[in-house]
């Protein structure tokens, strides 16, 4: 009785993702085969879009940019700096998402990626290739998720007011440490100098911009609407721009990659080794230390889950501005979104299935 229960709940709860997240990596497939057929069909009109940046020599493509500040603002939207100040009522939960997301994961995605890509896939993926990789695998792990979180949380029946209080205090921190734990950890682990100017550039560009857009909008909205009209009506007609805007992106990404997945598309299954590797160890590092400390469920789904997940369309951001369109870097931070949906799925899974592991919480 009680596993058919659990086995319940599971599937209630893969119900209750919406048709684009339920098959994001079909998307993201149908996306890859699109955009690669342009880069083949039409590459005069993709090296048109590709030449749009802000400034020569930048990396910043000015279509490419619109569309992920379209994908970021609605997501700063949901982001409640007043929930900080409750962070201090159960401390234990916090601090362990803090510790993994920002001492052990970038760390040892810069140590995974390095393993994999300069040594057991050296016969392989060339020098140069393995620290454009090295480098995207960084970066993507130097990002933190958000929005996508609300949905693994939900899943796995997490505390939405404590998982909103984990995503505001990590978008807060990710405006002073993304871009020297950047900066350090790809020059340390490749051979890549890292434009230092360019990478604040991009998190003012992708982080501070989109932030206080969001934060100022969600003041002024719920000022003159209240904020049950803001979250349960105006929240969710953006869902539609934000989809089309990151199939948009991933478009345009792949025609700009054409080149490099069809005659590289076996480097596309190796950069998914150490993404994988490195989500498994981080979140199952994060709900141990949690089960550890008798760290309630509702807490400890979610602290694990945003110790997987990524902040994808910031990465992506960041890749192209250092690195170019065109660069390993990008492609290596579009194979974390192709493989996000099933594995974050899977440690949804395993945390409905674990349930029981954690201390008895009232009904809510």
């Amino acid at each position: 009785m009680e596993i058919a229960i659990k086995s319940a709940v599971i599937q209630t709860s893969e119900k209750r993702l919406n048709l684009f997240e339920r098959y994001l990596t079909v998307w993201v497939g149908l996306c890859m085969v699109a955009g690669v057929a342009l880069g083949k069909w039409v590459p005069d009109s993709v090296q048109v879009l590709r030449d749009l940046e802000f400034g020569h020599g930048s990396h910043v493509n000015l279509p490419i940019a619109v569309l992920i500040w379209l994908m970021i603002i609605p997501m700063m939207m949901k982001v409640d700096v007043a929930s900080v100040r409750h962070v201090g009522r159960r401390p234990k939960g916090l601090f362990v998402t803090l510790l993994v997301n920002w001492l052990v994961k970038p760390f040892s995605m810069a140590f995974i990626a390095w393993l994999f890509f300069r040594h057991l896939f050296a016969p392989w993926i060339g020098p140069s290739e393995a620290d454009q990789y090295i480098a995207g695998t960084i970066i993507l792990a130097a990002a933190p998720c958000t929005a996508m979180v609300f949905v693994w949380s939900y899943l796995t029946d997490g505390d939405p007011a404590y998982t909103l209080v984990q995503v505001s205090v990590n978008d807060l921190i990710m405006l002073f440490l993304f871009a020297p734990i950047v900066g350090l950890l790809v020059s340390g682990a490749s051979s890549l100098t890292v434009p230092f100017t360019v990478l604040l550039y991009s998190v003012v560009a992708f982080i501070v911009i989109p932030l206080a857009i969001g934060m100022g909008l969600r003041a002024w909205f719920i000022r003159q609407h209240g904020k049950t009209w803001f979250e349960g009506t105006l929240l969710p007609q953006f869902a539609p721009v934000t989809v089309l805007a990151l199939l948009a992106t991933l478009i345009l990404i792949f025609a700009f990659q054409a080149d490099n997945i069809t005659g590289k598309f076996w480097h596309v299954v190796l950069i998914a080794v150490p993404i994988l590797l490195q989500v498994y160890i981080n979140s199952s590092l994060a709900y141990g230390v949690m089960k550890w400390l008798k760290v309630p469920h509702s807490i400890a789904a979610p602290g694990a889950l945003i110790g997987a997940s990524n902040f994808f369309e910031l990465a992506v951001a960041t890749a192209i501005a250092l690195f170019g369109p065109g660069s390993g870097a990008a492609l290596a931070t579009v194979v974390g979104v192709l493989v996000e949906v099933p594995v974050m799925l899977s440690v949804c899974a395993v945390c409905n299935r674990t349930r029981h592991w954690f201390p008895s919480e009232p009904v809510r």
